[in-house]
């Protein structure tokens, strides 16, 4: 009986090594997450491996190209080994062009890889504002925005806006003025600053030489150009928690807009809601105390088309003339 039973012991210890063995693996499962910053050359991207796909990864990266459907054929990055969350830069790209890029990942099985998500690369040229500020620019079908929110304090001719410190003196201005948010000038660098409307409307130009504050049919021709308001907000904010809350709904940035929730000073002179929302005038008054906006929230992917009272500060983003 002992015999039989070590024989049997050995039976099943050779069958389950034989099991083993004969495992069928499958290829990883992973994530291609949103680009976290974009410029005119370089990209910075994530993956995230969900399934080994019972094997070891020995191999872990991003690919690209600028036709669509990217595979490790195309152009690649590798980043390591493993399972979980990676990132990786892409240096020496095309400006001013649409890439698509997808996270791989290797083990015995093949080659898996995650959804595809396109971006933008920004153009090569800037423009200064008079104060010295310089601004990217990204080409977004037939228009050329500025990539960062306006930072001046003077008019095109010099002359100075006025930076309005005082909540009740705030309230009661017919004329052009900014704050930065909770007056401290060091989120303007980020955020740039919030201006009035009145300062939007200003004959002496608050825009740089050659650009204009974007009436309400340019930000409507951006959105149809992005498939319509109701998914084009997460086309332009920024990607990811640097600079937005969460969850940062529908972002991924693809048009290398780059929006950043400034948030917003109200006709009292309240500052509120950073990194939750972000809204830019347009150069359309609807009568004479309100004006459109156009506003990008944390929790949604839309953008939304309002009326703002024209004592708010806002932020203001300039399109090419």
């Amino acid at each position: 009986m002992k015999k039989r039973t070590g024989i049997s012991i050995f039976v099943i210890v050779i069958l389950m090594i034989i099991a083993t063995s004969c495992k069928k693996h499958s290829v990883p499962t992973l994530n291609t997450l949103p680009v976290l910053y974009i410029s005119e050359q370089s990209v910075t991207c994530e993956g995230n491996i969900t399934d080994d796909g019972g094997a070891e990864i020995t191999e872990r990266g991003i690919c690209w190209n600028t036709s669509g459907s990217p595979t490790t054929a195309s152009n690649k990055i590798a980043c390591g080994s493993g399972t979980g969350n990676y990132t990786g830069t892409i240096d020496g790209l095309s400006t001013n062009c649409q890439h698509y890029i997808r996270a791989y990942a290797i083990n015995k099985a093949g080659t898996g890889y995650g959804p595809e998500i396109r971006f933008r690369t920004w153009n090569t040229d800037k423009v200064t504002d008079i104060d010295g500020n310089v601004y990217h620019t990204v080409t977004i079908g037939t228009q050329v925005w500025m990539v960062e929110n306006l930072k001046v304090t003077h008019y095109r001719n010099g002359e100075a806006i006025a930076n309005i410190t005082d909540n009740v003196q705030w309230e009661g201005l017919t004329t052009g003025a900014y704050r930065d948010y909770n007056n401290n000038a060091a989120n303007s660098i980020t955020y740039g600053r919030l201006y009035n409307w009145f300062s939007v409307d200003d004959s002496r130009n608050i825009a740089p030489d050659g650009w204009h504050v974007p009436g309400d049919a340019d930000w409507t021709l951006l959105g149809n150009y992005l498939d319509g308001e109701a998914v084009a907000g997460g086309k332009m904010k920024e990607a990811g928690l640097a600079h937005w809350n969460e969850p940062n709904t529908g972002a991924t940035n693809e048009t290398g807009f780059t929006g950043l929730p400034a948030g917003h000073c109200d006709y009292a002179g309240i500052f509120s809601y950073i990194k939750l929302g972000a809204g830019w005038w347009t150069s359309t008054a609807e009568n004479p105390n309100d004006a459109w906006i156009r506003y990008l929230d944390y929790g949604a992917a839309d953008i939304w088309r309002y009326l703002e009272d024209k004592r708010y500060g806002r932020s203001v983003r300039c399109v090419k003339d």
